[in-house]
């Protein structure tokens, strides 16, 4: 099962060279696989409402485990590997460049890894950055089964705190909605120089009512889902918001990264992430679609020219 975040079918194009095409249709015609658990699940709300829930909710949290490709052990083939102890197990910490060169912080999204900024990592370096970025809980080689926002989040916020000088941050998708939800900030209170939010969700609500369509969920999930949240954190879900929360990090610069053409997280709510951000640049692609922009080049450059 997937999270809306960043769809399977998506890790199927790594590979291929960027292109403008247009988006394409999740599922045009459902696997039995998704037509049986829609099933499953519909039959299971209407005999034990509380059990369908928990069932949905473990499947909104759980990501896959997708296999890797032989171009990631080459991504981190140069890195200096380090690994975190974490409430959810050990975090797996990759760092290229120079020791004593500030630090970009890369955040990945949802069934990524720290590989997947692997167009990122030499262009930082000759920018003369050092790059630290991680494997998510229940991502790549860190431990983890079960992930939420805050535990995401609080394993960023471990690794920014053990990485010294830190210019920028940049978050994709789930990562960004984490860093900014938390929201994640610099040791000591001090000013987070740049912050960089690509591909990011408005909130924690608009993802589960995404989710809920997918499944074919009844709208009572999505009120749930926020009681859930505010039982769990002690916070109502809308406060995680990125526009809401965010600006609570510290972040000197905010830049807003989207894609015109995503098909996951629509482009509608990085505008309203960067309109409701005091400050905040929204910088708009078109083409790319939800996960390209990690790989196009003119993104990337464009990003390193904002974070300086």
């Amino acid at each position: 099962m997937i999270n809306t975040y960043s769809p399977a079918h998506y890790l199927g194009l790594a590979d291929e060279p960027v292109a403008a095409v247009a988006p394409r249709l999740r599922y045009p015609s459902p696997p039995p696989a998704l037509r049986w658990l829609r099933l499953q699940l519909k039959v299971l709300a209407t005999v034990a409402p509380e059990l369908a829930f928990r069932q949905a909710w473990k499947l909104f949290c759980t990501p896959r485990r997708l296999p890797t490709k032989p171009w990631e052990e080459l991504a981190l083939a140069t890195a200096r590997r380090r690994t975190l102890p974490y409430e959810t197990g050990p975090v797996a910490v990759y760092e290229w460049g120079p020791a004593t060169a500030p630090a970009v912080v890369l955040v990945h999204g949802w069934e990524l890894r720290a590989s997947f900024w692997r167009v990122w990592v030499p262009l930082l370096i000759a920018a003369g950055y050092r790059v630290v970025a991680l494997d998510g809980p229940g991502h790549g080689a860190s431990a983890g089964r079960q992930v939420t926002l805050t535990t995401f989040a609080g394993a960023v916020q471990a690794v920014v705190n053990t990485s010294g000088a830190v210019q920028a941050i940049v978050a994709h998708s789930f990562g960004a909605a984490s860093v900014a939800g938390l929201p994640v900030r610099l040791p000591a209170a001090a000013p987070l120089p740049r912050l960089v939010l690509l591909s990011a969700p408005a909130s924690p609500r608009e993802v589960a009512r995404r989710f809920a369509d997918f499944l074919h969920l009844s709208p009572h999930f999505v009120a749930r889902f926020a009681e859930h949240v505010q039982h769990a954190t002690g916070r109502p879900a809308d406060s995680f918001a990125a526009a809401a929360a965010g600006p609570g990090s510290g972040a000197e610069k905010v830049l807003v990264v989207h894609d015109e053409d995503d098909e996951v997280v629509p482009c509608t709510e990085g505008r309203q992430i960067a309109a409701a951000w005091p400050g905040a640049v929204l910088h708009l692609t078109r083409g790319l679609g939800h996960n390209r922009l990690l790989r196009e080049a003119g993104t990337v450059q464009f990003v390193i020219e904002f974070i300086k």
